[in-house]
């Protein structure tokens, strides 16, 4: 049986007959939430049959749901081999996040994330990755327009790109739940070759980079990538990236106290930055016992995003969201999997 949410639309077009019946179905699933070929009326009832045995509509199942005291909530998505797609819904003042894996565990190794330490398991299909999103969209009761999508779950966005990009496309077409680009959020620790085949893509979400370190030697030590791509080969890709009118790079960067959080750090990520229209969210370490790092204080974190702002970077400190419920950045580890529902 065929997984639907795997496929585009134009796909969907060359195989159904006829070809409009793509569009009618793609909105039932999509912007109706039809899990159920017979409440689609709209088509014959000898087609819904048909349907009903070649294609499979329902989302994976919620293994387990987390629910933090600040709102936060996590899910365990049951995949069809038994892995699970972690997936966070983050309530906001004025427009909720949903951050999705790309892949179950992750091969980049960066010393502060526990994904890192699972290694790599496997690729998400294109179908797995929108699945999460529906998800925690119905969980929540949100209509298509209330929400973001960030691609900072488990997983390197660009290791698998062909599968994120259909993704994204998927998430984007008009007649399924029609998210701007402007609202979609891809991040990546520094895959080269995928930054400059995202650059030309024809359509591009908003790109954010993990730096979590201002030279290629605290870079090195932290974030393994950087050892085959250099911070200066990074750099130059962003400088080289398509920006629309006020469209700025993100820039991700761990405080790690007396190892990233120095004002010496600041200064050199100034530094780095320069020329670059970009803005800094600044992420004091989520702590966890199977990490050596500890988080700042609080003056340590303020005193940063200050020197930032006093050379017109703008900076970002990220509140610390979900992380009693090991849901908070960097902390996506399948905890509790193996545990009942």
């Amino acid at each position: 049986m065929k997984f639907f949410f795997d496929y585009e639309r134009p796909e969907l077009a060359e195989i159904f007959n006829p070809p409009f019946r793509a569009t009618q179905i793609y909105k039932s699933v999509y912007q109706r939430r039809f899990e159920d070929f017979e409440r689609m009326t709209d088509l014959p009832k000898p087609l819904r049959a048909d349907l009903a045995e070649q294609w499979e509509i329902r989302l994976p199942a919620v293994h387990r749901r987390f629910d933090s005291s600040d709102g936060t909530r996590r899910y365990l998505v049951r995949l069809k081999d038994g892995e699970f797609a972690e997936t966070v819904f983050i309530p906001e003042e004025n427009r909720n996040t949903i951050c999705i894996s790309s892949q179950i565990g992750c091969a980049l190794d960066c010393k502060f994330c526990l994904t890192g330490q699972l290694g790599l398991t496997r690729h998400l299909s294109a179908g797995e990755i929108v699945a999460q999103v529906l998800v925690a969209q119905r969980d929540h009761s949100s209509s298509d327009a209330s929400f973001n999508i960030v691609l900072m779950g488990m997983g390197e966005p660009l290791h698998n790109y062909d599968n994120v990009m259909k993704a994204i496309r998927i998430l984007h077409d008009e007649n399924g739940l029609n998210m701007s680009m402007s609202r979609i959020t891809l991040s990546t620790a520094g895959l080269l070759p995928g930054i400059e085949r995202l650059a030309k893509e024809p359509m591009i979400p908003n790109l954010a980079i993990s730096l979590t370190g201002a030279t290629n030697e605290k870079r090195n030590a932290l974030m393994p990538i950087n050892r085959k791509y250099p911070i200066e080969q990074l750099l130059d890709a962003v400088h080289r990236f398509p920006l629309k009118h006020r469209q700025r790079v993100t820039f991700e960067y761990v405080l790690l106290e007396g190892v990233t959080d120095a004002p010496e750090d600041a200064f050199a990520l100034v530094k780095l930055l320069q020329g670059i229209r970009a803005k800094v969210n600044l992420i004091p370490l989520n702590e966890a016992e199977e990490l050596s790092y500890r988080r700042p204080s609080d003056a340590a974190v303020e005193q940063f995003q200050q020197i930032l702002i006093d050379h017109n970077i703008s900076a970002f400190i990220r509140k610390n969201r979900g992380n009693d419920i090991s849901a908070a950045c960097g902390q996506l580890k399948k905890k509790w999997a193996e545990v009942p529902a």
